[in-house]
């Protein structure tokens, strides 16, 4: 058993760091271009267009049709999660302060990405009852007529996300509530079960509604804790990123090694992250009711944005301006080093306010990954 774990490990290393990250990076770039930078040209659309579908233009529209905001939502669902808090971490933890600006870097290719996917997602989506399903595998059948593609894909993602994303999410939050409240993780896992159940057999709108919910008040929270820390911090701001920069390109950190550790790491955390060009998204946003499929494109690169420059950059800075508060060594990582960074700003609420995050957040990618 533990010769097969080895083995599927190292084929998972491989892929996941020869393979996988330098398709996700080339495709990117190349969208970016072929599009002529579209996510940034068209950055004051994307908001505009949030509003779409949920006002009184849209009077017709069936009750069980989902609008581009909360398609928004379930998307940003599935992309926020552990990676915003713990995978933030270790990549500081790992690869240092400069890890941060290759997780924004990625995030600004990738996000050309998350706009082919999702529009190509609505342009093959296709009627179920009175609602609209759509992605990866049904514009690989219809699009590029690879019907044995499409399949493949539609098994791989369901192992994925059933049994690996879907699994770290609720693994942390188990682990997050027994250090802070010293449950029964047993419990905590069948309770997060009925309550995805009660859920996910609602369907697409109940999905929505939840996550139209929960995912503006676990983001806003969120942020709102991290821009009280930045503001009284304020005065740290310039070196802080003059730290990242300076671990992102010093000459120090070349010679030792240490911008590939901060690249690979910053790369790998921005992509698990943001999952854009990853296939994830483009389901949710196939099922949204909007006037034209490059729209609901630009709302999903929106998500990437909001994933990654927002959220991952919230963590990122909770933790660089512990300063020497917190180790920054490698020798503590992942959820406890988020949680250890907070508690050094707000006091010992902070661990339980990380831990309610975790909750939140995780259990919305749950959600968010079902669909």
């Amino acid at each position: 058993m533990k010769l097969l774990n080895d083995f599927i490990l190292s084929i998972n290393d491989f892929i996941w760091t020869y393979i996988l990250i330098a398709m996700l990076i080339t495709i990117g770039v190349y969208f970016t271009f072929k599009t002529k930078f579209v996510q940034f040209t068209n950055f004051k659309e994307m908001f505009k267009l949030l509003g779409e579908g949920t006002g009184s233009e849209n009077k017709d529209k069936s009750k069980n049709e989902i609008s581009s905001f909360q398609a928004f939502c379930i998307g940003t669902a599935s992309r926020v999660g552990t990676g915003n808090l713990a995978g933030v971490a270790s990549a500081i933890a790992i690869g240092g302060p400069g890890a941060v600006f290759w997780m924004w870097l990625i995030a600004l290719i990738g996000s050309a990405s998350a706009l082919i996917e999702s529009t190509l997602a609505q342009i093959y989506k296709v009627k179920d009852g009175d609602n609209y399903r759509g992605g990866p595998a049904y514009y690989m059948e219809k699009g590029l007529k690879k019907k044995w593609m499409g399949v493949t894909f539609s098994v791989l993602i369901i192992l994925c996300f059933g049994f690996a994303f879907n699994s770290v999410q609720s693994n942390t939050i188990t682990a997050a509530f027994a250090s802070s409240f010293n449950t029964n993780k047993l419990l905590i896992g069948i309770i997060l079960t009925i309550l995805t159940l009660i859920i996910i057999f609602g369907g697409v709108n109940r999905i929505a509604k939840i996550s139209g919910i929960l995912v503006p008040i676990m983001a806003s929270a969120y942020i709102i804790i991290a821009l009280f820390i930045i503001v009284i911090n304020y005065k740290s701001i310039p070196g802080l990123f003059k730290t990242i920069f300076e671990h992102a390109f010093g000459i120090k950190q070349f010679v030792g090694g240490g911008i590939g550790a901060a690249l690979l790491q910053g790369i790998k955390r921005g992509l698990f992250s943001n999952e854009a060009g990853m296939g994830s998204a483009p389901n949710a946003a196939a099922t949204a009711t909007v006037s034209h499929p490059a729209k609901q494109g630009l709302i999903q690169t929106l998500g990437v944005f909001t994933d990654t420059l927002i959220i991952c950059t919230s963590t990122a800075f909770i933790i660089l301006l512990s300063g020497s508060n917190i180790p920054l060594d490698g020798s503590v990582k992942g959820i406890e080093l988020t949680q250890m960074a907070l508690i050094s700003q707000v006091g010992s609420w902070g661990g339980t306010f990380i831990t309610i995050c975790i909750l939140l957040f995780a259990f919305t990618s749950i959600i968010g990954n079902y669909y």
